[in-house]
């Protein structure tokens, strides 16, 4: 695929939904004022969290909505931007009539989650899954991250270690670094992510349907079938998560280095990516993290796109079913 092409920056036509839009959610590199300042969650350092019927409130005050489906094994699920933990209910469904416990939270500022105005960070994000862990008691426990997801699965264990940990799986995930840099040639110009959070600021309910109709499901490739439902449905969760949250959760997940994050990863890991990633690029991504993770397991899926976890549902769902068994 041309980096020139799909990630080259196009003003005029960001919010058309092309590969440079949807690349664009990779790698933000601005800071917003309403960050400075802000702290890293000192989750359950503080006062122990509340856990009430689907909410956990942190020591911070923020409320957590959660799912806690089935019984045995515990998994838990992180999921991407700016979607919520219904995008996980397929694996739920499938990973709980199998006989596993599923957990699934709404990140701080998504979802049914409070909307915080700060603290829409990774070290907030990684806080906030350990509060998680933490309150529900889980033990043994297989991290799941899609995307953003694997960067919050990265910076819990780079934060909290792996002592509750059992395996990690990372999925289309934005490990290790999305940002171009000096030391990371192979990610993605900050230009590109300026545009991206002005299209948002500008009608992000129309990106929010431009972007699942393109490129995160390879909808934009010849030859594909868009599925309305899934265009939908992510606008849903996409609109139902707070326009300042989501606005800063673009800086966390492309700026963030995880690369010291991923090399604290000492139990098996399972690292799934498709080649035709238009908005979390393979090389850049799955091929470097895995280089990264000790006993790490690189699948690619040849043709697939961000999306996968839908896209290749059955595929997935098989794949993750046996590395839970392994």
């Amino acid at each position: 695929m041309s980096r020139t092409n799909a990630f080259a920056p196009d003003r005029r036509n960001l919010l058309l939904g092309g590969a440079s839009a949807a690349s664009a959610i990779l790698a933000s590199g601005v800071s917003h004022p309403a960050m400075a300042g802000a702290q890293p969650a000192a989750a359950s350092k503080t006062r122990p969290a509340q856990v009430s019927a689907s909410v956990i409130t942190t020591a911070d005050g923020t409320q957590l909505y959660y799912k806690d489906w089935g019984s045995g094994p515990t998994v838990v699920l992180c999921h991407g931007w700016p979607l919520s933990s219904d995008s996980w209910e397929a694996q739920m469904l499938f990973l709980a009539s199998q006989g596993f416990r599923t957990v699934a939270h709404d990140r701080r500022g998504h979802g049914r989650s409070s909307q915080s105005w700060l603290g829409n960070d990774m070290d907030h994000y990684a806080d906030d899954l350990a509060t998680v862990i933490e309150s529900l008691k889980l033990k043994d426990v297989v991290l799941v991250g899609f995307s953003t997801g694997g960067g919050e699965v990265a910076r819990y264990i780079g934060r909290h270690g792996t002592g509750r940990v059992a395996k990690v799986v990372l999925v289309s995930a934005v490990t290790p670094l999305m940002l171009k840099t000096e030391q990371n040639p192979n990610g993605l110009p900050i230009e590109v992510f300026d545009d991206i959070r002005a299209a948002q600021v500008r009608n992000r309910s129309q990106f929010y349907q431009d972007l699942p109709a393109g490129p995160f499901y390879g909808f934009n490739r010849p030859g594909s079938k868009p599925s309305q439902g899934l265009i939908d449905e992510w606008w849903r969760e996409g609109m139902q998560g707070g326009h300042h949250n989501t606005y800063e959760s673009i800086k966390a997940f492309s700026e963030t280095d995880f690369t010291e994050d991923l090399k604290k990863i000492d139990v098996p890991t399972l690292i799934v990516h498709g080649d035709d990633d238009q908005i979390v690029p393979i090389d850049a991504a799955g091929r470097a993290s895995a280089k990264l993770i000790r006993n790490s397991k690189l699948v690619v899926y040849p043709g697939a796109p961000h999306g996968l976890p839908e896209t290749h549902r059955d595929q997935f769902n098989a794949d993750l079913l046996a590395f839970l068994r392994s």
